[in-house]
């Protein structure tokens, strides 16, 4: 059976034949059917000389999950609706149907709040900083605040039509109660504390301890769960959220909340008494579940993180989106809740796809295989109960939609084939053939894309002699990593890396690049002995 967004594509000696049970099978169909054309189709221009021809086919596809979906960071650094049309009509060619918008966080506030004008007049817009972030110096005061935008509700009226017209549909994410500098910073009585008059939206500085297990604000991006004009705030902006959206589902976020300044607060400490709550965290449930009554009244579900399942009591209707593994996920599905898995080990693809020695540097890596490797289906969990998966984008490091391009891709062109293929039919030698063949098609069409699959993958060892051992792997087959310690590029002619590699005594560097034949693959990758040293301590 085709169910409801399968197709059927039968390529013959008497034409292409398309059927489905609905339009959006039709849509797939045509996605597929483009995939067979030659590469020259993506291209802006006309080409001469190509035969355009398709090989015969009879293809049956049907999708393995409802909820196909991908994140888009728009608050960390804003992107415009322009961009995020485009970011659209590249998900659809591989049948994703999610566009989990996230709009709001401690760097900006990008949707319009006709009731709460500030949000962004003042929330949508910070200090321009280069260089890493989270590393940034703390803005002066004298620097311009002009950094960043928003949408209009025309604007998001827009998107969400043009999304609908390529079956796709947007949940906002209005991250809340942590996560809330832009909001706070916008309206300081929204905080518990009286410092937050001096608030300004985040430029990318550090202003939470990230050195514990959990996160401790040295500035409280937290909205006030003791404040009842915070709750006044959330009716009003869920509510004109809610009437822009038409999907059944809104994201509160709940990710991510400190708890250091709610923990000697004196208002926090009157709630958990007049309420008989044990801890912050489960003043932080029962913020939840003061906003799930909220977002239910406007007819809407709501969905949050996995931290919502801490504290207790989560509405039953509430959904869960996993993102620390798998657990939470578990644990909310054996609680009756509905589930959507994004687990950052293997779809977070804000994260580095190769070695941080070449790959902008963020604090873990997810490689391809890891996100081919993705099943949204743990075993002993009812299956009912997985709605689906996604893979999250994170806009904290890009600067441009080119480098947004060159981290989604080629891994959400695996996470694609996760949620649509049964997990049997998955096979990641003919993957690889397949994204090979995408890499030449995105050329044409001018994308940008990551080629770290055929980076080395290192590992460091030291010899009972004190000397470095060196193992490359390689994620994909048929390559070879050709070397030198001499400061020169190595090419094809260079010795290749088999086994374990002895650094020599004096060398101060190491390079590498990958060859498939007389090919080069890869990046060329220099690699200082000294930092060979501080990886195995």
């Amino acid at each position: 059976s085709l169910g409801k967004e399968g197709y059927r594509l039968q390529v013959n000696k008497n034409g292409v034949q398309i059927s489905a049970n609905n339009p959006v099978g039709l849509f797939y169909g045509i996605q597929t059917l483009g995939q067979l054309l030659p590469k020259e189709i993506e291209s802006k221009t006309f080409i001469a000389g190509v035969s355009w021809k398709i090989p015969f086919a009879d293809i049956q596809d049907t999708p393995r999950f409802a909820w196909r979906g991908l994140m888009f960071d728009v608050a960390r650094h804003f992107f415009t609706k322009d961009q995020v049309k485009q970011f659209i009509d590249e998900m659809v060619i591989y049948k994703y149907n999610l566009l989990h918008l996230h709009l709001t966080d401690d760097e900006g506030w990008r949707i319009e709040i006709k009731s709460f004008p500030n949000l962004t007049k003042k929330g949508a817009f910070n200090v321009k900083k280069t260089g890493r972030f989270t590393e940034f110096s703390k803005p002066e005061p004298n620097e311009p605040r002009d950094f960043g935008g928003f949408f209009t509700q025309d604007d998001i009226r827009e998107l969400v039509k043009y999304a609908k017209d390529r079956f796709v549909d947007i949940m906002p994410e209005i991250d809340v109660p942590g996560h809330s500098m832009a909001a706070v910073a916008s309206y300081p009585e929204l905080s518990c504390t009286p410092e937050a008059v001096n608030y300004q939206v985040i430029s990318g500085e550090p202003f939470i301890d990230w050195s514990t297990n959990h996160a401790v604000a040295l500035q409280d991006n937290t909205l006030c769960p003791a404040n009842e004009k915070v709750y006044t705030f959330l009716d009003k902006v869920f509510g004109e959220v809610a009437e822009l959206f038409p999907f059944e589902y809104m994201h509160m976020g709940g990710d991510e909340c400190p708890k250091n300044y709610w923990d000697k607060n004196p208002q926090i400490q009157a709630l958990r008494i007049k309420e008989g709550l044990a801890n912050s965290q489960e003043v932080q449930a029962y913020f939840t579940r003061r906003l799930e009554k909220i977002i239910t009244s406007k007819g809407k579900k709501m969905m949050g993180w996995d931290e919502i399942l801490e504290g207790g009591g989560l509405p039953k209707n509430t959904a869960v989106m996993s993102w620390r593994g798998i657990k939470g996920g578990i644990q909310a599905a054996n609680d009756g809740h509905q589930v959507v898995m994004t687990p950052n080990s293997n779809v977070y693809l804000d994260l580095m796809q190769g070695d941080g020695i070449i790959e902008p540097p963020v604090y873990e890596t997810v490689r391809l295989k890891n996100s081919y490797d993705f099943n949204p289906v743990p075993e002993g969990v009812n299956a009912a109960l997985i709605k689906g998966g996604q893979a999250n984008l994170w806009s904290e490091q890009l600067f441009t939609y080119r480098h947004l391009q060159y981290m989604l891709y080629p891994r959400a062109w695996a996470v694609a084939e996760d949620l649509w293929s049964a997990n049997e039919n998955k096979n990641w030698n003919n993957f690889i053939g397949r994204v090979e063949n995408h890499f030449e098609r995105s050329d044409v069409a001018e994308i940008k894309y990551a080629r770290s699959m055929y980076d080395p993958i290192f590992k460091f060892s030291k010899t009972l002699k004190g000397e470095i051992e060196v193992d490359m792997a390689a994620e994909v087959g048929n390559i070879s990593f050709h070397y030198s310690f001499d400061h020169s590029n190595p090419d094809q002619f260079y010795p290749i890396a088999t086994g374990h590699l002895i650094v020599p005594k004096d060398a101060v560097e190491m390079r590498v690049i990958s060859y498939r034949g007389k090919k080069p693959m890869g990046q060329m990758i220099r690699f200082p002995i000294s930092d060979m040293l501080k990886r195995m301590k």
